[in-house]
C-alpha cells in the first residue's frame, strides 16, 4: 500500500523511514498511523539491524504537529493515546531506532525523536518542547522522556520557557548523542547503523529491554531485570562466539542465535 506521509526504504542491514510533510513534515493523524504501521511492519524482519528515522528536506526534521489538522477531528483524546502508543512502541523496538534529525526538531517532532534510541542533530538545529508557547504541554511524552535524559531542573526549565535548544547545547546537556555536519546527518546516522550491525543483536536487544524495564524500577528490581538478561543472553550461539572470538584474538562473527 502507497504510503501518504513516509517513504520506508532498505539499506545494507538498516531500514529508513523518513518523515515526508514537507516544508515542516508536521504531524497528522494519517502521519502517526502510518509510522505505527511502518515501524510494527519492520520488527520482526530479522535481516535488519538498526531502523533509521528523517525528515525530508534539509531544515525540519519534525516541526510537531499539524496545527490545522491534528487536533480538529472528534477524538482528539484517542489521537492523543493513540501517538503516545506509538512512540512507546519505537521506544520498545527490539532494534535500535536512530533519529536521524537533519533540520528542527519542535514538539511532537522532538517527542518523537526522544522516544528513539539514539538522536543525531545536525549542527545549527535546534531542539525543544515549544508547546508551552501555545499555551499548552506536550502531549506525546515529552514531560516525562525530556526529564529522564536531562534531570528535572533544566527539562523544567526549558519546557515552561518553551525553548528551542541549540545543537551545541544539546549535546552538552545529554539530549542527543551526536552534532553532525551540515549535509552530514543521515551519513553519520549510516555510519552508526552499520556499526550496530556488527554487534550481536540478541545482546543488543537485551540490554534496550533491561534499560528500559529497570530505569525507574528500585535498584534490587532492576538488578533482577539485568540478571535475567544477563542469563538469557549467555546460553546463546553468540555469546558462545563472542567468547570463543575474545580468546582466539579474532573478530567474533554474530548470527543472531
Amino acid at each position: 500500500m502507497a504510503l501518504e506521509t513516509l517513504l520506508v526504504s532498505r539499506e545494507e542491514s538498516f531500514a529508513i523511514i523518513t518523515l515526508n510533510r514537507p516544508p515542516a513534515n508536521a504531524i497528522s493523524e494519517p502521519l502517526v498511523r502510518e509510522l505505527n504501521d511502518a515501524v510494527s511492519g519492520l520488527a520482526d524482519d530479522d535481516r535488519l539491524r538498526a531502523v533509521i528515522i528523517t525528515g525530508a528536506g534539509d531544515r525540519i526534521f519534525c516541526a510537531g504537529a499539524d496545527l490545522g489538522s491534528a487536533f480538529s477531528g472528534g477524538n482528539v483524546d484517542a489521537f492523543i493515546r493513540f501517538g503516545n502508543s506509538v512512540l512507546r512502541t519505537i521506544e520498545r523496538f527490539p532494534k535500535p531506532v536512530i533519529a536521524a534529525m537533519n533540520g528542527h526538531a519542535l514538539g511532537g517532532g522532538c517527542e518523537i525523536a526522544m522516544a528513539c534510541h539514539l538522536r543525531l542533530l545536525k549542527e545549527g538545529a535546534r531542539m525543544g518542547q515549544t508547546e508551552s508557547n501555545l499555551g499548552i504541554i506536550p502531549g506525546f511524552g515529552g514531560t516525562q522522556r525530556m526529564t529522564r535524559l536531562i534531570g528535572r531542573a533544566k527539562a523544567l526549565e526549558h519546557m515552561i520557557l518553551g525553548t528551542q535548544i541549540p545543537a551545541a547545547e544539546c549535546l552538552a546537556l545529554g539530549l542527543v548523542n551526536h552534532v553532525s555536519k551540515e549535509g552530514q546527518t543521515l551519513e553519520d546516522a549510516k555510519t552508526l547503523a552499520r556499526q550496530i550491525a556488527k554487534r550481536p543483536p540478541i545482546a543488543t536487544r537485551l540490554i534496550i529491554e533491561a534499560v528500559d524495564d529497570g530505569l525507574e524500577a528500585p535498584i534490587d528490581q532492576a538488578l533482577e531485570v539485568e540478571t535475567r538478561a544477563f542469563l538469557k543472553v549467555l546460553r546463546t550461539e553468540d555469546a558462545a562466539e563472542g567468547i570463543q572470538a575474545f580468546l582466539g584474538k579474532r573478530e567474533p562473527q554474530f548470527n543472531g542465535r
